[in-house]
């Protein structure tokens, strides 16, 4: 069986970006995060060692959209589904969308979001 555990708009602020004022000031990024798993032994026992401890999984996120700066929000995706699928061995399957809030565009853009989707079976 196929769940799903989701995580929306966990927020932080971030040196993400190409220009330097982006890496120098930062900005506010959001992340949403679909975990793909199969909880339905943890949902019979009530049981969080059976299932993915979202609070574990945000606190993760959280440090690895800290750790480094990004030139691309492609990367920073990147790096987060790579990393929760090698940390959490219950997710079978992770999709992270990172968006950037008011990007420095020269115009009224509220956000510019990528997603990245992957599945364990795509682990280097």
């Amino acid at each position: 069986m196929q769940n799903i555990i989701r995580i929306r708009k966990a927020t932080f602020y971030g040196y993400h970006g190409v220009r330097s004022e982006e890496q120098s000031v930062g900005g506010k990024f959001e992340a949403d995060v679909d975990i793909y798993t199969d909880f339905t032994e943890a949902a019979e026992n009530d049981s969080l060692p059976k299932t993915i401890d979202y609070h574990k999984v945000y606190s993760f996120m959280y440090h690895l959209a800290l750790e480094q700066k990004y030139y691309l929000i492609e990367a920073l995706a990147n790096k987060i589904a790579d990393e929760l699928l090698k940390k959490f061995e219950r997710i079978n399957k992770v999709v992270v969308k990172i968006r950037k809030n008011n990007p420095p565009l020269g115009g009224v853009v509220d956000c510019v979001e990528v997603e990245v989707e992957k599945e364990r079976s795509e682990l280097k």
